[in-house]
């Protein structure tokens, strides 16, 4: 009997041994925590998906139809400004600015005549002048009849006639010229237009036609882009997007290159947000644009809005309560856990937000959340280190 009692007494025993271990473990045990610390210049970005784009493209073709007899550039091609890029038959213009060019040379033939015209005029008149002026003075001695003298003067004046006349035919022959030479520069120009050149310097990004083909007037042949252009046009969330400024600065990430960013800059922010998606436009441009590019490609950007100098940031799953740039946190003060309303500031896009107010001097913030916590129960860094 006393044998049973014995080992009834010690399994009690033991089991009270059991459950003050077991409630020291979790309710008088430190527990341990883990413990943000103070960071220096931490960028505040903000993420982005967009294209590889150009800003300065062009479809680029002649201004007056014909068939094409010569093309120069082909896709992938770089170009310098007032490189030919391709031709039309030229035949026909040709023949019509030499044309002009003999209408001209007519037209100055006619002006040295027009002009011997005027000095022979003028030297005819100059001798019916002197010729009435002798006779007016021999009417007045009685020397020569007044029919002889009236007849002189009416030579005179024809010949002032005349010089009017040849005069006159300087001007007409001077406006012929001027015509003649318009015509031959508008046929020197449309014979210009069967050249078709770069430009700019540029890179040939589609040949629409080939050799042999009949474009009209204004329709493409190729496509170019300026290569000095080249940014990524993004896509950011308009709620995100509301500390982007021109100028900050950004990495760029090519599909084609994930382990590889890109230094870049905003260089445009679009007036217009797409109404659908809720998005905002952002053009990102390569502080170095890459050698090889390709339009179109998918590329992430990460825009830096600011830089936090010495930030507390917590994640965001050891916020209770996340709401309205506020929340409560768990702090360990003087070795024991207590609880904290704070205010919040940015959020990393890591998922941790920096926290801008409601901390003690003293506080030390948890990053993880683990069983076992309450108000007032002690605690100590997963390091080892009371807090």
């Amino acid at each position: 009997m006393n044998r049973r009692l014995f080992f009834t007494s010690a399994i009690g025993v033991a089991l009270l041994a059991v459950a003050g271990a077991a409630a020291w473990s979790i309710y008088l045990r430190p527990v341990k925590v883990q413990i943000a610390a103070v960071e220096r210049d931490v960028p505040v970005q903000v993420f982005g998906l967009g294209t590889v784009e150009a800003r300065v493209t062009s479809k680029v073709g002649f201004k007056v139809a014909g068939v094409l007899t010569e093309l120069r550039a082909d896709v992938g091609d770089r170009v310098a400004k007032g490189a030919v890029l391709a031709r039309l038959d030229d035949r026909e213009g040709s023949a019509r600015v030499a044309r002009a060019k003999a209408a001209t040379e007519q037209a100055e033939a006619n002006l040295q005549r027009a002009t011997a015209g005027v000095q022979k005029a003028q030297a005819n008149f100059a001798n019916a002048r002197t010729i009435s002026e002798r006779r007016q003075q021999l009417v007045q001695s009685a020397t020569t009849s007044i029919e002889a003298a009236e007849s002189a003067k009416a030579a005179q004046d024809a010949a002032a006639a005349d010089v009017s006349l040849a005069t006159s035919d300087v001007a007409v022959a001077r406006a012929a010229i001027a015509d003649a030479k318009a015509l031959l520069q508008q046929e020197t120009a449309t014979l210009d237009f069967h050249t078709l050149a770069a430009p700019y310097d540029a890179m040939v990004t589609a040949r629409l036609k080939e050799l042999g083909s009949a474009p009209g007037a204004g329709e493409p042949v190729f496509t170019l882009i300026d290569p000095k252009t080249v940014w990524v046009l993004a896509y950011i969330d308009e709620s995100k997007a509301g500390e982007i400024k021109v100028g900050a600065p950004a990495d760029i990430v090519l599909r084609s290159r994930p382990g590889h960013r890109f230094a870049g800059h905003v260089a445009r922010i679009e007036p217009e947000s797409d109404r659908v998606n809720e998005e905002r436009r952002v053009a990102i441009s390569f502080d170095t644009i890459p050698e090889n590019f390709n339009l179109g490609e998918q590329a992430e950007v990460y825009i830096t809005t600011v830089r936090l100098a010495k930030p507390l940031l917590v994640p965001e799953a050891a916020i209770v309560g996340l709401g309205k740039a506020q929340g409560m946190v768990w702090t360990v003060e003087d070795g024991r856990l207590s609880q904290h309303k704070v205010t919040l500031g940015h959020r990393l896009l890591d998922g941790r937000f920096e926290i801008t107010a409601g901390l003690a001097d003293n506080a030390a913030v948890v990053t993880q959340l683990v069983s076992g916590m309450r108000v007032g129960r002690a605690a100590k860094a997963a390091g080892g280190a009371t807090p």
